[in-house]
């Protein structure tokens, strides 16, 4: 990116959005338990004289900027952290038992904060309104779908969101045109046997056998049921089963996820893993039953915007990738089931992965991200305004 210095304001501003990533990152919330988060939040965008919208949001929070004619704009960002035991040593690490922003949502919440004060200082200006989306929850996947009932994206005609990428160094940018992270689905599975002594099998119905059968047989729905150009992820995660070495288990549960850009391959997993688990079971003399959770879908970007959010990464210096498909979800996806837009990983590694109890963030990479989408919700709107875009009007 640009080596040129930042004035005074931008130094300012840049130590004022460290502070606030700083301030998160030492008392992070899980999601849905964003109390404090909020009312920091609540503070700081009142402090700067930025509207609240009076919505029925639990925990996070909408603002909004500009004029009130014009289209409207939503940029997003999430606030919840997750139940890891961090291990960073960091000065201001999580003061928190147990809870840690290992995802990096401390970085995007500073971001999208910065972004927010740099829009309402040029407010006049703006061709339109900026919704700004602090959004709880989305590490259940479902967070968005409060915002959505809120009615916090009523008439927003584009939206916009960010991930930091640990993959990615400062000052580089990736998102693609489609599918950019996969629809991701949960399941459990019990197996129900009979117990037995485990030196008497013949008395019984073993679970863990049973089981390991499933688990095995549920791999050729992947290797054998799906295209090899189809990328598909079904993993079994846990296994519970069983309290001491001599005796067979009456159940044995099974978890996992299903990842997938296909959402009518996604459709169709279930009933095959239904089919497998079942026959399995009935040939053993067990029983076996799937629960399903449905998570979001893939996050399919609309190209017309994925293009232009390129267009503003350019403008302002960074290093640009058409990025690969990633198998992580994101529930931000739900929004652009409704609302055209578009998901960007802005680069702030190299660092551990996402999750990692030793994960951090490169703060440099804060203040150009605010800068950055400060300016695209800007010429977003300039661009709606004008007609320019693929459509003026929501979905």
């Amino acid at each position: 990116m640009s080596t040129k210095q930042p004035d005074e304001n931008e130094q300012a501003l840049r130590r004022q959005l460290i502070d606030v990533r700083r301030n998160l990152h030492r008392e992070p919330e899980l999601s849905y338990e964003e109390f404090k988060t909020t009312e920091k939040l609540r503070k700081w965008l009142t402090d700067a004289n930025i509207q609240l919208l009076d919505l029925p949001l639990k925990t996070g929070l909408i603002a909004e900027i500009g004029r009130k004619e014009g289209p409207i704009v939503a940029i997003r960002c999430d606030i919840d952290a997750l139940p890891i035991e961090e291990q960073t040593g960091l000065p201001f690490a999580s003061e928190i038992s147990g809870k840690m922003h290992a995802c990096g949502h401390d970085f995007h919440t500073a971001t999208i904060l910065g972004a927010a004060y740099l829009l309402k200082a040029r407010e006049e200006e703006l061709q339109g309104r900026v919704r700004v989306l602090f959004q709880p929850a989305e590490e259940t996947g479902h967070g968005a779908e409060s915002v959505i009932a809120s009615g916090g994206l009523d008439e927003v005609a584009a939206i916009f969101g960010l991930h930091n990428s640990p993959d990615l160094p400062v000052g580089t940018f990736g998102t693609r045109t489609g599918a950019l992270t996969a629809g991701v689905d949960r399941f459990e599975i019990t197996v129900k046997g009979v117990g037995a002594h485990a030196a008497y099998p013949e008395n019984g119905v073993d679970a863990i056998v049973t089981a390991a059968q499933i688990i095995t047989s549920l791999q050729t729905i992947v290797s054998r049921q799906s295209g090899a150009r189809e990328p598909v992820v079904l993993s079994v995660t846990r296994i519970n089963g069983g309290f001491t070495w001599n005796v067979l288990p009456e159940i044995v549960e099974l978890e996992g996820t299903v990842r997938t850009y296909n959402e009518e391959l996604r459709r169709m997993i279930p009933d095959q893993m239904t089919r497998i688990i079942e026959g399995i079971a009935a040939a053993a003399g067990a029983e076996a039953r799937l629960h399903w959770f449905p998570g979001p879908p893939a996050t399919i970007n609309d190209g017309y915007w994925a293009d232009f959010t390129k267009e503003i990464a350019n403008q302002v210096g960074y290093e640009v990738f058409d990025i690969a498909p990633q198998m992580g979800g994101e529930d931000f996806s739900l929004y652009l089931q409704n609302i055209p837009g578009a998901f960007v990983n802005i680069g702030a590694g190299p660092a551990y992965a996402l999750h990692h109890p030793r994960f951090d963030v490169d703060e440099a990479a804060i203040l150009p991200a605010a800068k950055y989408f400060a300016l695209l919700a800007d010429q977003a709107l300039v661009r709606l305004k004008g007609k320019c875009g693929p459509k003026s009007e929501t979905k």
